[in-house]
């Protein structure tokens, strides 16, 4: 059971960097100001990650074994379509 969420888990995140993800951290800076730790800053950064093109690569060799020319067409067009729905072209 444990194996096939970890497998589930791979796949999950092996799919996000194929197609690109968004990312954003919060750094927030505190000061003991007068014995009360208050917040003096606070930072967002949002950036934006491309597509990896080797995670692309592990999707289709894992699943060019087994599939025939249309099916590897479809998937082509299934990865294209993910990259302009997350404005990567």
């Amino acid at each position: 059971m444990i194996e096939i969420v970890r497998d589930k888990t791979v796949k999950s995140a092996l799919y996000k960097c194929a197609t690109g993800i968004s990312a954003s951290e919060v750094v927030e800076e505190f000061a003991n100001v007068d014995g009360e730790m208050t917040l003096v800053k606070k930072k967002i950064t949002r950036r934006e990650i491309p597509p990896d093109i080797k995670a692309v690569k592990m999707i289709m060799d894992e699943n060019c074994g087994a599939l025939s020319d249309e099916e590897l067409e479809a998937e082509k067009q299934e990865l294209l379509k993910m990259l302009k729905e997350n404005n990567f072209e």
